[in-house]
């Protein structure tokens, strides 16, 4: 009997949440006999689970590791309410309670940094580390500025436009290039689309809430290690002055906390995940070394 062919991502699930929507989630279940904490990767806006397609895999060598696609993007059912960091970061808990008791290491990269915070601020007594990557600070004061926000709307409103006549994956062709083959497949159907482009823009509503709420009442971190990284390059529309402001404000809530780790990633811009995939690995399993 032939063995079916295993997805680069491993195999697929469904996890209720509270309210009855089905997440879909992926795993690789790494060695049998591991006893490491389980790593569960967060992406950024609009972001499917597909988008860790380089460093899920490598992670899966020590540890079990999950991807899943928050609600409205991939093949996980929509939400109609708005969404609040809140409940984004409920959603993540719900999963995280069907994937057992834990202990867990949280991974997100850009928008999802608030929502691993808000989601391990909830429950933190089963999260023993976090790795932020290139996510929005609070302390950043950038973020807030007039101009930024523009072009902010600007950004959302071109790529709306773009899946809309389907030409968004062009932009992101070369990015994606050194995913494996069903991964991008996978990204092609379901990454680009106007459902996720709609989902983008009520999660950037969410998200925008919360760094404002964050700057006056921000989610407790927990005494745990928190490695932030910061890709060294401005691409993506952001400006020199915006990267460095980024950079400093990653240094200095690594600074702040009482086992925080800043490293910059070199030969990156703002898609570290996908340029430069080992750096994230190799902090994750620094952070699972510790644990023994």
């Amino acid at each position: 009997m032939l063995t079916p062919h295993l997805h680069s991502q491993g195999k697929e699930y469904f996890a209720r949440t509270r309210d009855g929507r089905s997440l879909f989630y992926q795993e690789l279940s790494g060695p049998l006999d591991s006893s490491a904490p389980t790593v569960v990767f967060e992406s950024g806006l609009a972001a499917s689970r597909s988008f860790w397609g380089l460093v899920q895999p490598e992670v899966a060598q020590f540890t079990k590791a999950v991807v899943y696609d928050r609600s409205g993007l991939g093949r996980s059912e929509y939400r109609s309410m708005p969404r609040s960091m809140e409940n984004m970061a409920g959603d993540l808990n719900d999963l995280l309670d069907q994937l057992g008791p834990g202990p867990f290491i949280l991974v997100a990269h850009s928008g999802g940094g608030p929502i691993v915070r808000e989601a391990t601020a909830a429950r933190p007594e089963r999260i023993v580390g976090l790795v932020l990557i290139d996510v929005p600070d609070e302390s950043c004061p950038a973020l807030f500025d007039k101009t930024f926000l523009l072009l902010e709307k600007v950004a959302h409103a071109a790529s709306c436009a773009l899946a809309r006549v389907g030409l968004l994956s062009l932009f992101y062709r070369h990015l994606i290039a050194p995913l494996p083959r069903d991964i991008r497949h996978d990204l092609s159907r379901e990454g680009f689309t106007q459902k996720a482009m709609a989902t983008r823009g009520a999660e950037l509503k969410g998200l925008r809430n919360a760094l404002t709420k964050y700057r006056y009442q921000a989610p407790i971190f927990p005494n745990i290690p928190v490695t932030l990284i910061s890709g060294a390059k401005a691409d993506f529309g952001m400006s020199t002055r915006l990267r460095a402001a980024a950079n400093a404000a990653h240094m200095l809530r690594a600074k702040l906390l009482h086992h925080g780790r800043h490293v910059l990633a070199t030969k990156s811009g703002h898609c570290v995940l996908l340029t430069e995939p080992d750096l994230i690995v190799n902090e994750i399993y620094e952070i699972i070394r510790g644990q023994e």
